[in-house]
């Protein structure tokens, strides 16, 4: 089988085209073009089928598993693929350490270290207990998401583009020493024992909820990541399409109402606007998958993210 590999302007990426065998797989030919380019290693490849001039649709996109003899319809030994360089890529594990680890130190920074003379204050501090379980909590809560990231998580895509590291990380570094500047400020007035113990107690059990959460969505995946979209059940998933999105959400406002800063509570709101336009994304994704129709399952009516407003 002759592969022509074209780039989106339609110039040839490579010139004459790659011969392959009839049973090669898509995955072939990503190694194939790595061979013959060096630089495109397969996870920096995105490679897809041809779409006509001024058609709408969005292009298949080729699967790594499968037999290129699937995108011919088996008329023709000859196929064109139009290759995308998606750019310098890391594992998903890796972006997801390296966002996490940031907001892990920079924390007990601010609590544990004289921070505050190089602002104006006094050296001496007293640390009040809200001061000192939320940076338990913290620490606590950024801890399990990095040991979910390589323990639990199964993620559909192998890497994600560079670029993203720099990004995640300025979002959650940023947060971080925000949040930890006001909350351990010598001027920081904590609210009642009453409040706190509700707050921080809410939010424990939140985050024992949202780890249970993510043990169930991983069992939707197989050890390779893959396993397609799959209505998830069971536990608060039952009730919520977005049911980690949604305990991640309440774990914050159950540290917000123990800590009760500014800086904390716009962290949950942008991060909840956030999560909330994924869980919005996925439930429409689900909906239109499982409609009901010739044989498939039909997805069960449950909220979004935030029952019950939405």
């Amino acid at each position: 089988m002759k592969v022509l590999v074209v780039t989106r302007s339609g110039k040839e990426l490579i010139k004459g085209g790659l011969e392959l065998t009839d049973s090669a797989t898509v995955a072939d030919l990503q190694e194939a073009i790595h061979k013959r380019t060096r630089k495109y290693y397969p996870s920096r490849q995105r490679l897809t089928l041809p779409v006509q001039p001024g058609s709408k649709e969005r292009p298949t996109v080729l699967h790594y598993k499968k037999n290129l003899s699937e995108y011919t319809n088996g008329s023709t030994s000859e196929l064109t693929v139009v290759f995308k360089d998606l750019g310098p890529q890391v594992k998903y594990s890796t972006l997801f350490f390296f966002e996490y680890l940031g907001p892990l130190l920079l924390y007990p920074i601010f609590y544990y270290f004289p921070v505050y003379k190089y602002f104006g204050y006094k050296e001496e501090r007293v640390s009040h207990p809200a001061q000192t379980y939320a940076m338990y909590y913290w620490c606590f809560h950024y801890f399990k998401r990095i040991m979910e990231t390589f323990f639990v998580h199964r993620f559909s895509h192998a890497t994600s583009p560079i670029s993203n590291v720099f990004r995640n990380c300025a979002y959650y570094w940023s947060f971080g020493a925000f949040i930890a500047y006001f909350l351990n400020h010598p001027l920081y007035t904590p609210v009642s024992d009453l409040q706190m113990n509700i707050g921080f107690g809410f939010g424990i059990v939140c985050q024992v909820a949202n780890f249970y959460c993510h043990l169930l969505l991983r069992n939707l995946r197989s050890p390779s990541g893959n396993g397609g979209y799959q209505i998830p059940r069971g536990f608060l998933f039952n009730i919520v399409t977005c049911a980690n999105y949604t305990t991640e959400i309440y774990q914050w406002l159950g540290f917000n109402i123990a800590t009760q800063t500014v800086a904390g509570y716009v962290f949950m709101i942008v991060a909840a606007s956030i999560m909330t336009n994924w869980a919005l994304g996925k439930h429409r994704r689900l909906k239109k998958l499982f409609d009901g129709k010739e044989g498939r399952p039909k997805y069960p009516r449950r909220w979004v993210i935030l029952p019950p407003f939405l």
